[in-house]
């Protein structure tokens, strides 16, 4: 199927769709102050995500530690994901207006209406967990390498690679956030910003979804490959250190056991049957997904 050409797109049969998205975003944007119960404060005495989806569970280091530091260790690895969305967040703006100011004249008003709408709301965002961290008083970690491609590499890419790109770590994070922090047992004001995260997030996901799959469609293989290498690749790197992070060993307040220089450790816990079993269930939407357009 031949379409217009126009530097991204959506299939027609998501035209309708898209424009319902938009107005769905405009009806109930989420505002700094008012969308969340910011007066709830945060208690650090519950645990911020289920405690058996703690990245050591199921581990000989998870068994020995006490139940106060594996209380801490939730904390730390909610702060983890929380950086990372800000880290993200803070990127997609700079990525997406760019494309703007480059290609506006070769996009259908709807994308580029959904592109700012999308901007706006990851700075807002990025305020609201800056705000939680704060509030929380936990460390922000460093951005990894993601970003100084995205920043670096992805501008000067066809827009569909970064939409890819980013969909990916976004839709990581998404599915793994929401796994672990809606149990009723969680701190409520972390339960309900993730949540409330989420209304925003499967929008966006669904958004950059359609964009992959109609350039999927329409470009010739030899455009689309170099894609799929690229998920590939990113995928290879990203699902290792989302499961855990080594870094996490500076942060806590006791003597951690699993040192940042060992990575016989680090990939054992990596590899856990736990974790294995872990993301197979939170991530399994976005693994067939990239299965079925043949990017794993």
């Amino acid at each position: 199927m031949i379409m217009q050409e126009s530097v991204l797109r959506v299939e027609p049969s998501r035209e309708e769709t898209l424009s319902k998205l938009i107005a769905f975003s405009h009806e109930g944007p989420m505002d700094l102050n008012d969308s969340l119960p910011w007066h709830l404060g945060i208690d650090r005495a519950r645990p911020p995500k289920q405690p058996e989806h703690c990245w050591l569970y199921g581990t000989p280091t998870h068994a020995g530690l006490t139940p106060e530091q594996r209380l801490e260790l939730l904390w730390l690895q909610i702060a983890r994901d929380v950086s990372m969305f800000i880290a993200l967040e803070q990127t997609i703006p700079v990525l997406y207006v760019g494309y703007l100011n480059r290609y506006e004249q070769a996009l259908p008003p709807d994308i580029c209406e959904y592109l700012m709408i999308f901007s706006k709301e990851e700075i807002v965002h990025t305020l609201v967990f800056k705000r939680y961290m704060a509030m929380a008083g936990l460390p922000l970690y460093e951005r990894d390498a993601s970003v100084a491609f995205a920043l670096g590499q992805l501008p000067n890419m066809h827009p569909v690679a970064g939409i890819l790109f980013t969909l990916i770590i976004e839709w990581t994070a998404e599915l793994g956030a929401m796994h672990s922090t809606q149990a009723d047992d969680i701190d409520p004001f972390t339960r309900q910003m993730f949540h409330r995260h989420h209304v925003d997030e499967a929008r966006h996901i669904a958004f950059a979804k359609w964009i992959v799959e109609a350039y999927f469609l329409n470009e010739s293989p030899e455009r689309v490959e170099p894609l799929r290498e690229m998920v590939r690749q990113q995928i290879k790197r990203l699902l290792p250190t989302y499961t855990y992070a080594a870094a996490i060993a500076q942060y806590a307040s006791f003597d951690f056991p699993v040192r940042t220089d060992d990575l016989p450790l680090i990939r054992s816990i990596w590899n856990s049957p736990a974790n294995t079993e872990l993301n197979q269930r939170r991530l399994a939407p976005m693994l067939a997904w990239l299965k079925k357009l043949e990017m794993s």
